[in-house]
């Protein structure tokens, strides 16, 4: 019976494993989404102020119930071509592998950016900014085979590994393909205290087949991913600011919606110029069906570091016990070597 209960888990286990590659895939997703906003839409490569912006982000991720799912994503964007009435293009890269379950499915994908900002009635509070951002790359997504155990490879109760069907079921170890995305946003200073940004955006819209599967006649491929977003900075005092952001992303059948607010307090207030001063901050926020997620950190001279961590409420509670993961980021914005008074200002760089 107990060696019975063994193989029925394990076949259960293969199973969820072979089906991930092969139906519906799904996209990377962050909790301190704003850590990595070339993920989130193209159209904000570029939208800072300053030089240069670099991040750097780590997702660990039901390590209380399975091989932990663990993701790393990297990003540098910059503005060029800046012209006399501050309309700008900008480039950047976004690069990022996830790795999840025994089998070891890794998903790498390279991302290149472009985006062209347009400002209108520019003032001292740094009027409007309307992005139309571009971005292509390249995925390889593979899966280690021999880390699998099958049904099929217990023989008469004793376990014989090479043994399995697995490679006439069309189960390949990789496949890579190509990616475009695109989206646009906007971004208001409807006053010195108040700022917001929108975005909408399409990823994935080549649809590639991204299946692990050697028959011809696959039809799986990844669906498009449509994001929607929305965020604020609202000083309401001389140095607490809200920021509050939603998040809506939805692919396939799946969709995902993360809301919430950021509390900023600045320990070390030079007015006007915000992504430079010295604060602390904490966030709360709520995944829809899935997790109430709690974000902290600080700001000091153009760097962000954060930490956040998700507390599971999903069907999977019982069994995480809550613990559904954790992430590290860190992001670094390089000052415009112009003074400040002279500088390109960004109406609001909520992401």
């Amino acid at each position: 019976m107990i060696r019975r209960n063994i193989i029925s888990r394990l076949s259960l286990a293969v199973a969820l494993t072979i089906a991930a590659p092969v139906s519906y895939a799904q996209d990377i997703h962050f909790t301190q989404f704003d850590m990595a906003p070339l993920v989130i839409n193209p159209a904000f490569t570029g939208m800072f102020d300053g030089q240069v912006r670099a991040s750097a982000i780590y997702r660990n991720q039901w390590a209380s119930v399975t091989v932990p799912y663990v993701t790393y994503g990297a990003s540098v964007d910059l503005p060029l071509f800046i012209d006399r009435n501050g309309d700008y293009l900008a480039t950047g890269l976004q690069l990022y592998n996830d790795k999840a379950g025994d089998a070891s499915l890794q998903n790498f994908t390279g991302l290149v950016s472009v985006a062209y900002h347009k400002f209108f009635g520019r003032s001292e509070r740094g009027g409007s900014d309307l992005a139309v951002g571009l971005q292509g790359g390249y995925a390889n997504k593979s899966l280690d085979l021999s880390k699998l155990y099958f049904g099929d490879e217990y023989i008469n109760g004793t376990f014989v590994p090479g043994q399995s069907n697995e490679y006439k079921l069309g189960i390949g170890n990789s496949i890579n393909y190509y990616l475009i995305n695109a989206g646009v946003s906007f971004s208001q200073s409807t006053s010195e205290k108040f700022g917001y940004t929108i975005g909408i955006g399409a990823n994935n819209i080549n649809q590639p087949n991204d299946a692990i599967e050697k028959k011809k006649n696959a039809a799986t491929g990844l669906d498009m991913r449509f994001t929607g977003e929305i965020g604020a900075n609202w000083l309401v005092g001389q140095r607490l600011s809200l920021r509050p952001a939603v998040l809506y992303q939805s692919q396939a059948t799946a969709t995902e919606i993360i809301a919430g607010n950021e509390f900023r307090l600045d320990i070390g207030r030079e007015p006007g110029y915000m992504d430079f001063q010295t604060a602390l901050f904490v966030g709360v926020w709520y995944r829809t069906s899935d997790a109430t997620m709690f974000t902290v950190g600080m700001d000091f001279k153009g760097f962000r570091v954060g930490v956040g961590y998700d507390y599971n409420i999903s069907d999977l509670n019982t069994s995480s016990n809550g613990r559904g993961g954790y992430e590290i980021a860190i992001r670094y914005i390089a000052p415009n070597a112009i003074k400040f008074a002279n500088k390109r200002t960004i109406p609001c760089s909520r992401f």
